[in-house]
């Protein structure tokens, strides 16, 4: 049995902003980015206390790696970066300032593909055929390496719609409007093969405290986003625990 920890970046530009970036976009943390990363970190130091960390894994956009970065080194443990975990291709969407018009454009994709449309494309990027190939190849490379406890540090779009899929979650409206701050951890176990076994956690950021707490939404207000973005906050979420297939609204209410 492997247990993998799929831990979001901290803070970037782009989420206040709330542009797209797969590729062409790519920012540093912020500095309260790298304050959730710390504090992150500093959550797997206590954790490897009883679980050892056998592996770290990272996007290749530079705030994945920062918050790999600081887990590194809080646990002792070199990270590797792997192409597969990189954020969601959205193609077009990202070589323009976002407006309400490209975000209803994100909004109709995964529309789709929360009804299992899985062959609708973003204009020039994925599928959802597409994303979920790659985050099942990218499980299988850790896998494959042999370790049993690993973090992999990527985002919210992969993550959320590669869990999706995985868990063969029923209410997929439900389940990503649960909140999956910067930092936040989703604990999984699959079996040698990458078959799932059981999501333990999703979205847990409550080891997050103080100003690092602070996150800001996932998605923008739709009345309002514009070239400025919207930067609401919202409070940590706290842990949400799920069986394969089960429907999440019940653990929403």
């Amino acid at each position: 049995m492997i247990r993998i920890y799929l831990v979001r970046h901290g803070e970037n530009v782009a989420n206040i902003t709330k542009e797209f970036s797969h590729r062409l976009v790519d920012y540093d943390l912020t500095d309260k980015g790298r304050l959730q990363a710390n504090q992150t970190a500093d959550y797997f130091r206590s954790l490897s206390k009883n679980v050892s960390i056998d592996a770290i894994y990272s996007s290749p956009l530079k705030r994945a790696m920062q918050t790999a970065d600081a887990i590194s080194a809080a646990v002792g443990v070199p990270y590797t970066v792997v192409e597969d975990f990189r954020e969601i291709n959205v193609g077009d969407l990202e070589k323009h300032p976002p407006t309400d018009e490209s975000w209803d454009t994100y909004f109709r994709v995964s529309d789709a593909w929360y009804n299992r449309r899985m062959e609708v494309p973003f204009p020039g990027g994925e599928d959802y055929d597409s994303l979920y190939g790659r985050f099942i190849r990218g499980l299988q490379l850790v896998i494959g390496s042999g370790a049993e406890n690993i973090i992999i540090v990527g985002h919210a779009g992969i993550f959320t719609f590669g869990i999706m899929e995985l868990f063969h979650i029923d209410d997929r409206h439900a389940f990503d409007a649960i909140p999956n701050c910067n930092c936040s951890v989703t604990e999984i176990l699959l079996d040698n093969e990458a078959k799932p076994i059981e999501l333990v956690r999703w979205a847990d950021g409550s080891h997050l405290y103080g100003e690092a707490a602070k996150v800001v939404e996932s998605y923008p207000v739709r009345q309002n986003v514009g070239a400025a973005g919207d930067a609401r906050m919202l409070e940590v979420p706290t842990i949400h625990i799920f069986t394969v297939g089960e429907n999440v609204k019940e653990r929403i209410k």
